[in-house]
């Protein structure tokens, strides 16, 4: 068997968000804190995250991750790759590189926000990152079959991943009918879900309702989830059957 944890299952600020009195953010049901979203998956022998954000120390000794093969980056912003230079401690641990799967402009802006892990002189003890390119075609970690699916975050592309019957997409506002059936005949769908009323860059609970009702997965998953949502529970309430909130800490297993 596979396993899926969610490691963290909120927007960019998270919840609480700093400062803010919100009912929700001041919630004290655990369900409603989350850490910025990520995900961490077992199979095939294999332990691999998808994102790496700002959050991801915590994650790993929450979560007691004491090996990780490899990360797979969804897209460059910072609530995504904010925890990069905490792979050091795998590399200590591991004897070897993080190998890091991004796309080229990914890679980018990765190489320049922790410029000084790929410097010529690089200090001792700074990460060591082996960044490998991906694009939209299917490549393989291991024995892994591994399927980008392209969408738009506003005007940024975005990659999503179907690893076997698990597909998990995040900070995406449209995709394509053709990207949509590379998501068919799946187990765990998980889409981002940012609120309830229309955003620029997020699918809000109406629209990924509506791509669950298209793709028809035997579960679906909410992630990437704010504040403005509402609470876990009440939202919990109204969900058709067959769809959940994603919580902190949610582990699902899968046959690999």
């Amino acid at each position: 068997m596979g396993k899926i944890t969610f490691l963290g299952t909120g927007t960019s600020q998270g919840v609480p968000v700093i400062s803010c009195r919100c009912e929700v953010c001041l919630s004290s049901d655990p369900h409603d804190k989350r850490l910025r979203s990520s995900v961490l998956l077992e199979i095939v022998g294999k332990v691999i995250a998808i994102d790496c954000g700002p959050d991801f120390r915590q994650q790993m000794l929450r979560e007691d991750v004491r090996r990780l093969d490899a990360i797979l980056i969804t897209h460059p912003h910072k609530d995504h790759t904010g925890g990069m230079d905490d792979v050091r401690a795998f590399n200590y641990t591991m004897r070897k590189p993080m190998d890091v799967y991004a796309e080229q402009h990914a890679q980018k802006i990765l190489m320049n926000e922790f410029y000084y892990a790929f410097g010529d002189n690089r200090y001792p003890g700074v990460p060591d990152i082996n960044l490998v390119k991906i694009d939209e075609n299917p490549f393989k970690i291991g024995e892994i079959d591994i399927i980008p699916i392209r969408g738009m975050h506003y005007k940024l592309p975005v990659l999503g991943f179907r690893i076997g019957d698990i597909a998990y997409l995040t900070d995406m506002n449209s995709i394509e009918d053709l990207e949509l059936d590379k998501l068919r005949d799946i187990d765990i769908f998980v889409i981002n879900s940012l609120r309830t009323q229309k955003h620029l860059s997020h699918f809000c609970l109406p629209e990924a309702l509506e791509i669950i009702k298209k793709i028809k997965p035997k579960r679906a998953y909410l992630t990437h989830i704010s504040h403005q949502l509402g609470f876990h529970k009440q939202v919990s309430e109204i969900l058709p059957e067959g769809v959940e909130l994603a919580y902190d800490g949610l582990k699902l297993e899968f046959d690999e």
